[in-house]
């Protein structure tokens, strides 16, 4: 159960459905928006190919901007602000956990906020996340839906 008896807040789970950009349009500035508050993230994907496009794009995604980041399997990962994963570990004890590719959420003790980004236009990711939705319901967490609008994400629930 979320952090029941606990003086902790429970981590609020978003979920942002994906309609009108890709994720590596998406994810980036999530990403700065989550290091602008002073937290940490970890990125968990379920492809370990997506790791590696990631660790290129975030150093690339704008001419003007990086986002420091790392593979979770470097030297000196956790201290990173950014961690790129595919495991259910929070070595750089992260404050947000963003899941992409259909990951898992695993526990979210310690997490602030656990952001679910899927493709809209996937079924497949459309199921898993209908799916995950339930279960962290269920598990007592604080759920968000988010969709992306013409004019930039718009909670529906």
């Amino acid at each position: 159960m979320a952090s029941e008896g606990s003086d902790r807040a429970a981590c609020e789970v978003w979920f942002y459905h994906l309609e009108r950009t890709g994720l590596d349009q998406a994810l980036p500035e999530l990403l700065e928006k989550t290091l602008q508050r002073g937290w940490k993230a970890v990125v968990r994907s379920s492809a370990a190919e997506r790791i590696d496009h990631l660790d290129g794009w975030l150093w690339s995604y704008r001419d003007e901007s990086f986002l420091p980041h790392a593979p979770s399997d470097e030297p000196g990962a956790a201290r990173q602000p950014i961690l790129l994963t595919t495991s259910q570990e929070n070595p750089n004890q992260a404050d947000a956990l963003f899941l992409i590719d259909g990951a898992e959420p695993g526990e979210l003790d310690g997490y602030k906020r656990c952001v679910v980004l899927f493709d809209g236009n996937d079924d497949d990711q459309l199921r898993k996340a209908r799916r995950q939705w339930s279960a962290v319901k269920a598990r007592g967490f604080p759920v968000s839906y988010w969709k992306q609008q013409a004019r930039g994400w718009e909670k529906q629930a």
